[in-house]
């Protein structure tokens, strides 16, 4: 509400847009999209666009309109060259663009956003091989901007066990809140780190491997069969995992700090 009345104030928006968002927490812009701009007052977790899909008018429709409203916008599944065009065509000088190419992710906030002055909480991430790192770097900018602290290893999969062990110690050294754990082909990682280590672990399927059970079929199958501990998200979503684990990380600050 407090977002909406500055706006109104400020004449970025009508009387009229005004009592839409106040009444539904939700612009509808032209036929294509319709923004929660309520989401991270709700749920903690900022909004996020799929680009994938989309074509190039309607993303840049969507950022125009919806920057200005909620100041920072996450954008999934962009490409470099579609990151390029649409920064064209917004032309937004005092807008500030945080673009991981290897998450093909694009964060978007204006001059008014204000970073939040929290305990940052500890989330590590852990791939099982090279492969799955872009879908692990996307969950990485979610918890990023979820204000979490992020610890990484990548590469440390069952081919080669004995590459696992050093990070199980460090992270049972570390006050983390959470991990998060992709894999591709057999997805086995997931089900061994959450046998060694006592705080929450999220399997991220990866659509690495191929023939029977390709695809990410065959780690989806496994981590939900798990008979360790295990919270399982879809394959590929990167996304969805850091939303899951910035929320765990999150409510572990508030915990802390009600218990002060």
């Amino acid at each position: 509400m407090e977002e909406v009345l500055k706006a109104l104030y400020e004449k970025r928006i009508t009387p009229e847009k005004a009592m839409e968002l106040l009444g539904h927490a939700h612009v509808q812009i032209d036929d294509c999209a319709d923004m929660d701009i309520f989401r991270e007052k709700r749920t903690g977790i900022p909004e996020v666009v799929l680009c994938e899909g989309k074509e190039l008018e309607h993303i840049v429709r969507i950022v125009n309109e919806t920057v200005p409203l909620i100041h920072r916008l996450i954008l999934s599944r962009l490409p470099v060259e579609r990151e390029e065009e649409l920064r064209a065509q917004t032309k937004k000088d005092e807008w500030t663009w945080e673009y991981s190419p290897g998450g093909k992710a694009l964060v978007i906030k204006d001059a008014e956003w204000e970073e939040p002055t929290k305990k940052k909480p500890l989330v590590a991430v852990i791939t099982a091989g090279t492969s799955d790192i872009p879908v692990a770097k996307e969950a990485e900018v979610m918890l990023q901007q979820m204000g979490c602290d992020v610890f990484s290893a990548y590469d440390v999969g069952a081919a080669g066990l004995q590459r696992l062990e050093p990070v199980i110690k460090k992270l049972n050294s570390m006050d983390a809140a959470a991990a998060i754990v992709a894999a591709g082909r057999e997805g086995t990682l997931p089900v061994l780190v959450s046998s060694l280590i006592s705080i929450p672990v999220i399997g991220l399927p990866v659509s690495v491997g191929y023939g029977r059970g390709g695809g990410g079929e065959a780690a989806l199958t496994t981590m939900l069969q798990s008979c360790s501990p295990l919270l399982v998200v879809n394959i590929d979503a990167g996304i969805i995992a850091g939303a899951c684990a910035g929320q765990i990380a999150n409510n572990t600050v508030k915990t802390t700090n009600t218990d002060q």
